[in-house]
């Protein structure tokens, strides 16, 4: 009898040892399962595409010059938000990149400008230079590094996400809109070396010697092709209907030439204007930065494994125009006429080469642009030009007055004065009451229009209007002791063409738009921050969003 409870015993235990194993199998089946179809909603290939001071009105002004292949498909097919706007001061270059591709502010990331002053160091540093990395392609230009941005972006979390699997390639004709979006972990970030040089070059960070299909691509000869022509407008001049008169006062040049007028002798300009620094002030530098993603998509095999790559475009030539030329000029309108072809160019060889629903695609900018000032004023809309060597005196005159001493403020640059804490010190002086002090008498500056202490935003909170986004660009480490906002439509700027950087509708809106796979076709009014772009994506890739991230997924654009 014993004998018969015992095996009866054993026998229960083995059945359930296998029903174990059984659901644990079959647990495990569904997780890699779960996995696999995961693994399978995501895109191939993300492509994220930045536009260099690109007002979201141009989609607008020029629709009707635009093709059916370019932004109209991508208006027409994917999701446009067009009430995205940058929530944060100052709006250039490297912050909006940076800022895109974190998902957060400089509060957070770190990048507070182009250029600004170290006051740890005491002098000027820039973005993303680093000395402990050599050029690679060239002899120098590419002693760079993403190291000053101090979070992660949305390219590192789709690398982290899949354990450093699947690439990440970012390319732009500035090495900082290229170096920053890729992020820490890219496998290259490439830009364009201009002068003499007239290649694509990259830094020791990502590599010792430059890959053969970017040795091919430089020894092709398009980037000198492209300046042995002429530019001149790609329709007829007469239908340019949307911009000033080709001859105007308020559009810079060119050297060598007497007016801002087509056509512009390329083989001529170049001689006089940096040789190949000309490619990128002209339409023909996007047509060699869509030529060379195009290289990057076949050359490192992007979008054909498991794995989900990330290339990562800037067009920057947008901006070199824009500057130049300003908001209204026919050479401006003519650029975004042929950068509709580069994107239509773009999307084809996306369709063939990566598969249609294989790629998942944002289009944005990384700031917009005001109306030349002068134009402005003509128009008797309140504008004007920030005198900065002028503020400079008045600022000094003020410390001499207060504080008998014209040692107090160190450097005065971005709109922010660095004070000299030591000195302050010395004169037996609070530094608080020295910043409040300065603060209330620069407002009486012509065209200063708002000014804070660092104090004051380390200590409140604003939620709306121009202070909130002084404290979002605000970073305690690295930003100045007093932040001051000029009048809208003021510039420090020469009086042609335009610039950008304020926290005005003018520089903050931009487009918006979502394509691909797991986007819906669509378009929206509410308004969105263009920080919600990086959590988007990583929302729909299911992957974790970037470490200082403060967006929020716009969940409406997704399927």
């Amino acid at each position: 009898m014993k004998k018969i409870i015992s095996l009866f015993i054993i026998s229960v235990i083995l059945s359930s040892c296998v029903s174990i194993k059984s659901n644990l199998t079959t647990t495990s089946v569904k997780q890699q399962n779960h996995q696999t179809k995961t693994t399978q909603k995501r895109p191939k290939l993300v492509v994220g595409i930045v536009i260099d001071q690109m007002r979201y009105d141009y989609l607008v002004k020029f629709y009707n010059k635009f093709g059916e292949g370019g932004f109209k498909r991508l208006l027409n097919n994917g999701y446009d938000l067009k009430n995205a706007h940058f929530n944060y001061i100052p709006t250039y270059t490297a912050v909006g990149h940076t800022s895109i591709y974190t998902g957060t502010t400089p509060t957070n990331h770190g990048i507070i400008s182009n250029n600004w002053y170290d006051k740890y160091q005491k002098k000027s540093i820039y973005c993303v230079d680093d000395a402990n990395y050599k050029t690679v392609g060239a002899t120098k230009g590419g002693n760079k590094s993403p190291q000053r941005m101090l979070t992660t972006t949305i390219t590192d979390q789709v690398k982290l996400a899949q354990n450093m699997h699947g690439k990440t390639i970012g390319i732009a004709l500035k090495d900082r809109a290229s170096i920053l979006p890729a992020g820490h972990t890219a496998n290259a970030a490439y830009w364009f070396e201009g002068k003499d040089v007239g290649k694509f070059i990259t830094s020791t960070f990502y590599m010792n010697k430059l890959p053969q299909w970017v040795v091919d691509f430089n020894n092709s000869g398009k980037a000198n092709n492209y300046l042995n022509g002429t530019w001149n407008t790609y329709n007829d001049i007469s239908t340019y209907t949307e911009s000033l008169p080709d001859n105007n006062k308020y559009e810079g040049l060119f050297r060598g030439k007497h007016s801002p007028t087509f056509p512009y002798n390329l083989k001529e300009l170049r001689k006089i204007n940096g040789n190949y620094d000309l490619l990128k002030a002209i339409p023909q530098g996007n047509s060699i930065t869509t030529d060379f993603a195009e290289a990057a998509i076949v050359g490192e095999n992007l979008g054909k494994t498991n794995y989900t790559d990330f290339l990562a475009i800037s067009y920057s030539s947008t901006d070199y125009v824009g500057h130049k030329f300003g908001t209204n000029a026919i050479e401006l309108e003519d650029t975004y006429i042929r950068l509709d072809k580069e994107i239509q160019k773009l999307l084809t060889f996306l369709d063939e080469h990566v598969g249609k629903g294989n790629y998942t695609l944002f289009l944005t900018a990384d700031h917009a642009a005001v109306p030349n000032p002068s134009y402005l004023e003509d128009l008797k809309i309140p504008s004007g030009y920030f005198k900065i060597e002028e503020f400079k005196k008045y600022v000094r005159t003020l410390t001499l007055k207060y504080f008998n001493s014209d040692k107090i403020v160190e450097n005065i640059s971005n709109y922010q004065l660095f004070l000299n804490k030591e000195k302050i010190k010395s004169l037996g002086l609070d530094v608080n009451k020295v910043e409040q002090i300065i603060a209330d008498e620069i407002i009486n500056f012509d065209k200063v229009y708002k000014s804070v202490t660092a104090h004051t935003l380390q200590t409140a909170q604003f939620s709306s209007g121009l202070l909130q986004t002084i404290q979002k660009g605000y970073n305690q480490k690295f930003s100045g002791d007093i932040l001051f906002v000029p009048m809208p439509g003021v510039i420090s700027h020469g009086i042609t063409g335009t610039t950008h950087g304020s926290g005005y509708n003018y520089d903050t809106h931009v487009p918006l738009i979502f394509y691909g796979k797991g986007i819906k076709t669509g378009s929206s009014n509410v308004y969105y921050p263009i920080t919600n772009i990086a959590p988007t994506i990583s929302s729909l890739l299911n992957i974790e969003e970037p470490d200082g991230c403060t967006g929020r997924p716009i969940i409406e654009v997704l399927k």
